[in-house]
């Protein structure tokens, strides 16, 4: 009898062309962060050659997966869904939230709100949604 597989749910982000450059800019984020692997269209692929076939990679021991798409869509991220960070010191909330927030935009400036210590929520440069949060 053969063993199953635990299941797995892995975060998966799709980009239209920028997959590479946010996958160096979150990686370049987090001290335990790491691209596991990338692989890139070729000449006689669907996708722009060069661009991100499929690639991933991991924050703070959690694993993502993300592609450029060859299709072009009509929709793109949301701040329905985003990635949410507990931070460890007031520094790492400011330098965090100074990085995504730059060529993005802030929905939530950092800030106490009653439910934590120090919160802030932005949309980054490629679209993806992230609330930082330092607990009481």
């Amino acid at each position: 009898m053969a063993t199953a597989t635990p299941q797995k749910i892995t975060t998966f982000l799709m980009f239209e062309g920028s997959a590479e450059a946010a996958v160096n800019f979150y990686t370049s984020l987090f001290d335990d962060a790491d691209i596991v692997d990338i692989t890139r269209y070729g000449a006689d692929a669907p996708g722009k050659e060069g661009t991100v076939q499929h690639a991933t990679f991991s924050l703070a021991g959690q694993r993502f997966m993300c592609i450029d798409s060859p299709i072009q869509h009509d929709f793109g991220f949301t701040p329905a869904i985003s990635l949410y960070v507990q931070c460890e010191s007031e520094a790492e909330i400011d330098r965090l939230y100074a990085a995504l927030a730059e060529r993005g935009s802030e929905l939530m400036a950092l800030g106490s709100y009653g439910f934590s210590q120090k919160f802030g929520w932005v949309n980054d440069r490629f679209g993806v949604s992230w609330q930082l949060n330092l607990p009481a």
